[in-house]
């Protein structure tokens, strides 16, 4: 099974209690569909390659360790960004005092190229690299919500209880994310996202609830 592809969530379940008895095999599966996904989250925050990969480690070291619990969790998927987000912060808080249980709107990221999907779109290269462009140019917090949903498949209540952050506000944070995007690509790319600022929404990029 390729990294980037997505485990539906009986199969995770599967190889979740599997792993929970001690399987290395599952436990492996599970280490490299998300560690690359752990990894940019982490480095988002934390700004560093180094720190970023000690802390994707760490969190893999530590659920190993007591992977005989692995079975009770509910979500595995949103229990793993948030053990690496409250890793990364324990992290940043050893580096430094600043106040760290603001929201994400301070926190600058740098995204993986790859942001975008183009889904069932004949996306050429150009019109892609224009797409990532727009996408890098999204503010931080708005960049972090659209990163997790499109880049990482997460649905909009598990990042919810990632960010400690509503459903709405993601509503709202996604709807200005596609907004931005095709309002900048419509004179070239009219076809990709319909405006429909006049009447207060937009066609939105499907929604995983």
């Amino acid at each position: 099974m390729k990294e980037n592809s997505t485990f539906s969530d009986s199969y995770l379940l599967s190889i979740q209690q599997r792993a929970a008895a001690g399987d290395q095999v599952a436990f492996k599966k599970i280490y490299y569909h998300f560690y690359k996904k752990l990894y940019l989250f982490s480095l988002a925050l934390v700004k560093t390659k180094e720190a970023a990969e000690e802390i994707t480690e760490d969190v893999f070291i530590r659920i190993w360790q007591k992977k005989g619990q692995i079975s009770a969790i509910n979500n595995l998927r949103v229990y793993l960004y948030i053990a690496t987000k409250n890793t990364a912060l324990s992290y940043l808080s050893k580096k430094a005092k600043d106040n760290l249980t603001e929201p994400f709107d301070n926190i600058n990221i740098d995204l993986h190229k790859s942001t975008l999907t183009p889904e069932e779109l004949m996306i050429t290269a150009e019109m892609y690299r224009k797409i990532q462009l727009q996408v890098e140019a999204l503010p931080p917090r708005c960049k972090m919500i659209f990163k997790l949903i499109r880049e990482d498949g997460l649905k909009y209540k598990e990042v919810s209880d990632i960010l400690n952050i509503s459903v709405n506000t993601i509503d709202v944070q996604m709807a200005i994310a596609v907004k931005k995007i095709a309002v900048a690509l419509k004179p070239e790319f009219g076809f990709l996202v319909e405006d429909k600022s006049k009447s207060g929404s937009i066609e939105k990029l499907p929604r995983r609830t």
